[in-house]
């Protein structure tokens, strides 16, 4: 790294440092005490400022539906995408049970209400499936990352359909939500969390850098119905979520 980027990565780990312990004190102190309402105010604060203290810029578009239940499915690229979409709505995530091992990260993921998922286990998915049910019927946002995994940003991987069930089930609207990452105007894979390296290496790196911007554009609810009137199963509304996003990444 350049020394010319020390400062910089000093001055915003420190920020997001404090301001990590203030999310910590707000979920062991204040939570407890709030409404829902208030529990998602606070955490779409929460996670703007954290974008802002990474330098991270993010750009909005699309009809985004920001009342009542809806499961988000996007792409997936970095750690950073759970924070860039609670900064518009308050949203319960399913992640792999790994992430709540991540210092700060994990723990933070837990406290803004993250449905892990124990991958490989026979019972996980119903779980997670009951989990997110619970969090439909309170009114919530639940947000899925079907591939299962993070890519550099430019294609989508093939996604699992299971955990498509729940919203099926409870005739919850599921909205496509792409993500696209770009530096200093053009698409740039910087910020991605890929392969063999360490959550601190990324961090470090996005810390570092100016001129980072997320775009997060909402595409209009899958349709839940064949051409000949009957309902869809969970592959193909699987199917019809990653071709949404996949067209317009």
């Amino acid at each position: 790294m350049s020394l010319l980027k020390l400062p910089r990565v000093v001055l915003r780990l420190i920020l997001v440092a404090l301001w990590v312990i203030v999310g910590l004190l707000c979920v062991g102190l204040v939570y407890p005490f709030l409404s829902l309402s208030a529990r998602a105010w606070l955490n779409r604060y929460w996670s703007r400022r954290l974008m802002s203290f990474c330098g991270i810029k993010v750009v909005v578009s699309g009809e985004a539906l920001l009342t009542g239940p809806v499961l988000w499915v996007a792409n997936h690229v970095s750690w950073i995408d759970i924070f860039v979409v609670n900064s518009v709505r308050a949203t319960a995530f399913v992640a792999k049970s790994e992430i709540r091992s991540w210092p700060l990260v994990g723990w933070l993921a837990a406290g803004a209400g993250t449905l892990f998922i124990e991958r490989g286990q026979r019972h996980a998915v119903q779980a997670v499936s009951e989990a997110a049910q619970a969090r439909f019927r309170q009114g919530a946002a639940v947000g899925l990352f079907p591939e299962g995994t993070t890519s550099v940003g430019d294609t989508v991987r093939p996604f699992h359909a299971s955990l498509f069930e729940p919203a099926r089930i409870a005739g919850v609207p599921i909205q496509p939500v792409v993500l696209r990452f770009l530096h200093h105007g053009q698409r740039s894979p910087l910020a991605s969390f890929v392969g063999e390296e360490t959550l601190a290496a990324n961090i470090w790196r996005v810390l570092g850098e100016t001129g980072l911007c997320v775009e997060v554009e909402f595409v209009a609810p899958l349709s839940t119905q064949t051409a000949e009137g009957q309902p869809m199963t969970r592959l193909e509304l699987s199917k019809q979520a990653r071709s949404a996003i996949l067209e317009r990444l």
